[in-house]
């Protein structure tokens, strides 16, 4: 919900304020400074004036300026509550902070300078305040991951420098006022396809550390598909070890171990990013039946796949092998997987008949229910039967077919919730413009504007916006090999989505969002994210 209408000033009112407070708290921050000290903090104030608390994305839903900012100094501290897991989100922000400010910033359980606080605040599992004076910031949430997002709005209240790992000699300013702030959707993500390129493990986490930043929750991994087969089952073990040994263009391909998949799942909750796994299903499988010869229909295994063509490949529905291989794979992911959700794609399967498919989703959607999880299938899935409390994923464009728009509509009407990820809107491997080298087009160009300027919760004809789960901004892999490939589709774009998701619809404004977003130009920068200048953008000029 939007809080204070009255006193959430756009951003050129904020700074305007904030250049006026900054430099009459220079003063009364810290430690007590001497006269030189003052003088140049001062001088510092005038020369670069806090970051206004408004110029973060995603736009949090109240923002109150007013106050002298704080200044953070070597004698600053994070406070913690005497609680584990508030413990582990100050030793988190201390560990941003150390490098680029060359402060010891210790955690304690008193004092000033920086506290995580747990209340009740009633902003929700992922709501927080974040109040700033000339005494410090206070960040107070119900949970540790609302603290855990609140820093992320304290990251970028910083300087830029803050995210570099070198020290950096300047002073570090916060402004002054509160911030109170609500995800609008319980589920915003990003997907992930480590089918088509295989990604290793540093690569994952090098994401979930981007997605976090902008307050994603939700990690999608595609791990199966025509061209790889990316986890190991120790009951199928072929699928990793044949099925995943190669990817588009004929490389090696690859496949993570229970160990490493295991790792990333714990790293993304770390960053309070839940991992949801994907095995496409009836469709997409060609590297499983290139593993399995007896997952065909005439018992003979294709060869492996490093195309681009989709929609060739199907399990064979009538056999009793396929349910026990979709029953065993289900089993040994879910058990690995601590979150809420297991995803069975059921996309373009153009060679599945609709009888079989709706046989086979019949039987699927149960297991995965066996095993604790949640069905989330493409929208395709509403084609057939949605399980009670599955979520449906919308992929369409704005040209889909009103037939089919309405199927899925009717879905949501009946109690299926949507996950939104339009391919002409937030598919991140669509190419910017024709002159993009990497990207496909079969959706359309996608430029930066076009993918953050619309509603999901207007967005489908007919589909109440109660049924709207969230939004997913997905990344396929035909045209990506490295990790400057996937930053460099996603950016700027993944902010966006990821606004989506989280900001209130009444903050959705492109003239507003994109002077936001240009300001994370040089935070990028400092990251070491390559990053499409789209002229679209006022990107900084120095």
């Amino acid at each position: 919900m939007r809080r204070n209408h009255s006193s959430t000033p756009r951003t050129g009112r904020v700074l305007g304020s904030l250049l006026l407070v900054a430099a009459a708290g220079a003063f009364a921050l810290g430690a007590a400074p001497t006269v030189p000290e003052a003088r140049a903090a001062a001088a510092g104030a005038r020369a670069a004036a806090p970051i206004p608390l408004g110029r973060v994305v995603p736009a949090p839903a109240s923002v109150t300026p007013g106050g002298a900012p704080y200044r953070l100094t070597r004698g600053t501290a994070v406070r913690v509550d005497d609680s584990a897991g508030v413990r582990r989100v100050g030793a988190y922000l201390a560990g941003i902070l150390r490098p680029s400010t060359g402060y010891p910033l210790p955690l304690t359980d008193h004092g000033g300078g920086i506290r995580l606080h747990l209340a009740r605040t009633g902003l929700g599992a992922e709501g927080y305040r974040l109040h700033s004076g000339p005494d410090g910031v206070t960040l107070t949430a119900d949970t540790p991951a609302g603290l855990f997002h609140g820093v992320q709005t304290l990251r970028q209240l910083l300087p830029a420098a803050v995210e570099r790992k070198t020290v950096s000699r300047r002073s570090w300013w916060i402004a002054g006022g509160t911030i109170e702030d609500r995800p609008r959707y319980a589920y915003r993500g990003a997907m992930l396809d480590v089918s088509r390129h295989f990604f290793g493990v540093d690569q994952v986490k090098r994401y979930i550390d981007e997605l976090a930043l902008y307050k994603v929750n939700e990690l999608h991994l595609h791990l199966s598909d025509d061209q790889g087969w990316r986890i190991a089952v120790d009951s199928w073990p072929r699928l990793a070890s044949y099925g995943g040994a190669t990817e588009v263009g004929g490389g090696k391909g690859g496949y993570y171990t229970k160990a490493q998949y295991r790792q990333i799942v714990s790293y993304a909750a770390s960053r309070y990013v839940e991992v949801v796994p994907e095995i496409d299903m009836p469709g997409h499988t060609n590297a499983a039946l290139a593993s399995y010869a007896k997952l065909n229909c005439d018992g003979v295994a294709p060869p492996r796949y490093t195309g681009t063509s989709v929609g060739f490949s199907s399990l064979c529905v009538s056999k009793d092998v396929t349910y026990t291989f979709a029953d065993d794979v289900v089993r040994e992911l879910a058990a690995l997987t601590p979150g809420r959700y297991l995803h069975i794609g059921g996309d373009e399967a153009h060679s599945t008949s609709h009888a079989d498919y709706v046989t086979f989703m019949d039987r699927v959607q149960p297991i995965v229910a066996k095993y604790g999880k949640t069905v989330i299938g493409w929208h395709q899935l509403t084609g057939a039967h949605p399980a009670k409390g599955a979520l449906a994923q919308y992929w369409g464009l704005d040209g889909t077919s009103a037939a089919e728009k309405d199927q899925v509509a009717q879905a949501a009407r009946n109690g299926t919730g949507l996950i939104l990820s339009p391919a002409d809107r937030v598919y991140l491997d669509m190419k910017y413009t024709k002159d993009t080298k990497l990207g496909l087009t079969w959706a359309g160009l996608v430029e930066v504007r076009r993918s953050y300027d619309w509603d999901p919760g207007a967005y489908l004809p007919g589909a109440p916006a109660s049924a709207v789960r969230g939004v997913e901004a997905p990344l396929w892999s035909e045209t990506l090999k490295t990790s400057a490939d996937i930053e460099y589709m996603a950016f700027p774009r993944l902010p966006g989505a990821a606004e989506l998701g989280w900001s209130p619809a009444a903050t959705h404004d492109w003239d507003t969002y994109k002077v936001r977003l240009a300001a994370q130009a040089p935070r990028w920068d400092a990251l070491g994210i390559r990053y499409y200048k789209s002229p679209q953008v006022p990107w900084p000029t120095s």
